[in-house]
């Protein structure tokens, strides 16, 4: 999967129903800033740390840009990765270099002993985590450029 083709959009879980007779997708409604966004979640969609997504949670859900959407209100998207979020934690995608610098700059990670690294399926990731794209999770950053935090975990998407 291209990672880098991939939009965010933050929200809570509003409404989580099977889509018409096919059992194996459903909608999911989140409540954004912006208003209502519905997401189509099908058995590709990879929903990180494999939890079972109820209503009033917290996620990001990212959309695939190059993919077509239809002109509806509200938006509809296909969703290609949900990462569930703790109140007040921030998440982050993208490619980190050899020094866990993003490749857009704007965020650098100090790794801790209590900073969880793991695959996309949960298991404990061994190697260092460098010139891998990632998914963060962290709560507050430093003010310097680019800014820095130690995440809680980091999600490698081999």
């Amino acid at each position: 999967m291209d990672y880098q083709a991939l939009v965010p959009v933050t929200g809570v879980i509003t409404a989580l129903r099977r889509q018409s007779e096919d059992c194996c997708s459903q909608m999911l409604a989140l409540n954004t800033d912006s208003g209502q966004v519905n997401f189509l979640l099908s058995a590709e969609t990879l929903v990180l740390g494999n939890i079972r997504l109820r209503m009033g949670m917290r996620v990001m859900a990212y959309y695939d840009s190059r993919l077509p959407v239809p002109l509806i209100y509200p938006p509809q998207y296909q969703a290609q990765l949900i990462a569930v979020l703790r109140p007040g934690e921030q998440g982050y995608l993208g490619f980190f270099d050899r020094r866990l610098t993003a490749a857009d700059q704007s965020l650098r990670l100090n790794l801790a002993n209590s900073t969880t690294v793991l695959t996309a399926n949960g298991q404990s990731f061994s190697c260092p985590p460098v010139n891998q794209t990632l998914f963060v999770y962290y709560t507050v950053t430093t003010r310097s450029i680019p800014p820095q935090t130690t995440p809680r975990k980091v999600v490698v998407l081999c």
